[in-house]
């Protein structure tokens, strides 16, 4: 008795199996056992019918900035420390060549000026541009220059426009419906069967008809933040309690100017500055764009 089973013992679980389904088909012409099949078919089973009985509902949001256009104004103590700087920098470092050329040409009129000064040395059909001339054609130039303004006040007050408030971050947002109620919302879109959720957000900002010719550029594939709310509770059922918002960050990378398309009947847009934020979208909602709202 010890024989047999100490030989069994000895055997491996896949010789063990692989006679079980020897035998089984002989005898019973059932279909082979596969174990690999079997551990196959239950995660995929699962997914199935976890994907089937969600009542959750999936949408992709984008959260499209247009980044600053312009350096945002120094601060006090910022323009003190820059001031420093220029200081610092100015009584550590060698003479410009500017520099230089002002002492020579000063040394020269000094000579000039002298009763031993020789002109020997010097060509007297060529014709000297002394730095001081080349500073005063300097000024000239400058005054005609006239820098573009920082502050538009005209655009500042159109939130249309993407090119309001230069100096700022901006955020596009889209009126949309959500349960009966009109709300301002980062444009998004439901998610379809075969697409991933980058593929809806695209969809998202290019279904909305007053958003035709922005160019956006996706940080990522993946997702940046969720937004989580349930339905109201007249307007819930069985297979829908809630929908789950994905956000996606882009930036602005062309289009948008002033006087584009009116808006369409996806709704109107605005370009809003993070602190304006607060005037449009609702607490929570808030709370979760200024998280992954790029902060430059």
């Amino acid at each position: 008795m010890s024989a047999p089973c100490r030989r069994m013992a000895s055997r491996s679980l896949l010789q063990f199996l692989s006679c079980f389904s020897r035998t089984s088909v002989g005898n019973t012409r059932l279909r082979p056992f596969s174990s690999t099949s079997a551990c196959r078919a239950t995660p995929q089973t699962r997914i199935v019918i976890e994907r089937a009985d969600s009542p959750w509902t999936l949408m992709a949001a984008v959260c499209l900035q247009r980044l600053p256009v312009i350096s945002a104004d120094c601060s006090p103590i910022e323009q003190r420390f820059n001031q420093m700087l220029q200081q610092m920098e100015r009584e550590k470092s060698l003479l410009s060549d500017h520099e230089l050329r002002l002492l020579e040409d000063a040394d020269r009129m000094s000579r000039k000026q002298a009763d031993d000064y020789d002109s020997d040395g010097e060509d007297e059909d060529q014709e000297i541009v002394l730095a001081q001339d080349l500073e005063d054609s300097w000024e000239q130039k400058l005054k005609i220059f006239q820098p573009a303004p920082r502050v538009t006040a005209d655009v500042d007050q159109d939130v249309t426009s993407p090119e309001r408030c230069l100096a700022d971050s901006l955020v596009l947002l889209a009126e949309q419906q959500v349960a009966g109620e009109t709300l301002w919302l980062l444009p998004q879109a439901r998610w379809q069967d075969g697409e991933t959720l980058r593929q809806t957000a695209e969809r998202a900002l290019a279904s909305l008809p007053a958003a035709a010719g922005l160019k956006a550029t996706f940080l990522g594939n993946a997702p940046c933040g969720v937004y989580k709310y349930k339905l109201p509770q007249a307007a819930r059922t069985e297979s829908t309690v809630g929908t789950k918002v994905f956000f996606f960050k882009a930036v602005l990378s062309g289009g948008g100017g002033s006087g584009g398309p009116p808006p369409g009947p996806g709704g109107a847009l605005l370009w809003a500055t993070r602190s304006e934020l607060q005037h449009y979208l609702k607490p929570a909602y808030k709370m979760k764009v200024d998280r992954v709202v790029l902060g430059l």
